[in-house]
């Protein structure tokens, strides 16, 4: 069974950060592409980053680059989020998810999210 294990998220004023993890397992996860996405209240999904099985290669969305950075240990199956000078609208639940195929088959699986609250 595919778990994904979101942690790390949290209450933090704007400018600060937090690392976000993603505890993985059920599948191979050195051979998967890893991605984390974000949900604001009241609006759809959104794909922030995303990162090759390897991690060689890394992929942000212009609204968050220059402050977040996605990196992997597969060594511990592990999937993180560094979020530096967040801003308010920040805020979001945000998901780990598996990116485009899982043990070669096109699947899409989603952690339950953790809360990250940007507030003064």
């Amino acid at each position: 069974e595919v778990q994904l294990v979101e942690s790390g998220g949290g209450l933090v004023q704007p400018g600060g950060s937090l690392r976000l993890s993603c505890a993985a397992s059920g599948f191979t996860f050195g051979s998967t592409d890893m991605s984390w996405v974000r949900q604001a209240p009241g609006k759809g999904p959104e794909w922030v980053s995303g990162i090759n099985s390897g991690g060689g290669g890394t992929y942000i969305a212009d609204f968050v680059k220059g402050r977040f950075t996605i990196s992997r240990d597969n060594a511990k199956n592990t999937l993180y989020l560094q979020m530096n000078s967040l801003k308010p609208e920040d805020t979001a639940v945000y998901y780990c998810a598996t990116w485009g195929v899982v043990e070669g088959i096109p699947a899409d699986y989603w952690g339950q999210g953790t809360q990250v609250t940007v507030s003064s």
